[in-house]
């Protein structure tokens, strides 16, 4: 498995664990509807936050927008699914998880590409 994948899956991990602690033990959404989220917010932050944030404007704005898109869309998922429901204190606590995590995430990222440069 290359890095790129390995990467993708660590970052998957990482939000689904987030997605689990706050929307699956907080709001008592099902095992189905957490994965589904996560595998939505691990594409969509992969997308926006690590190929274009992350290169643009750096660390933490790609990190902060990654939180936010993630809350967005769990919120949205909410408006639009019956099979999943949300409260405002798991929408703040998955933002700032993944806010908190993709730094960590995007540092290592990043001290990896310069590890291989040299």
């Amino acid at each position: 498995m290359n890095d790129s994948w390995k990467a993708l899956l660590v970052k998957f991990v990482m939000t689904f664990v987030f997605a689990w602690l706050t929307f699956g033990l907080i709001d008592r959404n099902g095992m189905t509807m957490v994965l589904l989220l996560s595998v939505a917010v691990t594409i969509l932050n992969y997308i926006v936050g690590d190929l274009y944030a992350l290169r643009t404007s750096g660390n933490l704005v790609a990190s902060v927008t990654n939180g936010l898109l993630g809350a967005l869309l769990a919120y949205m998922a909410d408006i639009l699914s019956a099979a999943f429901a949300t409260t405002g204190t798991a929408l703040a606590a998955f933002a700032g998880l993944l806010i908190i995590g993709e730094y960590v995430f995007h540092l290592r990222l990043l001290g990896a590409e310069k590890a291989r440069s040299r």
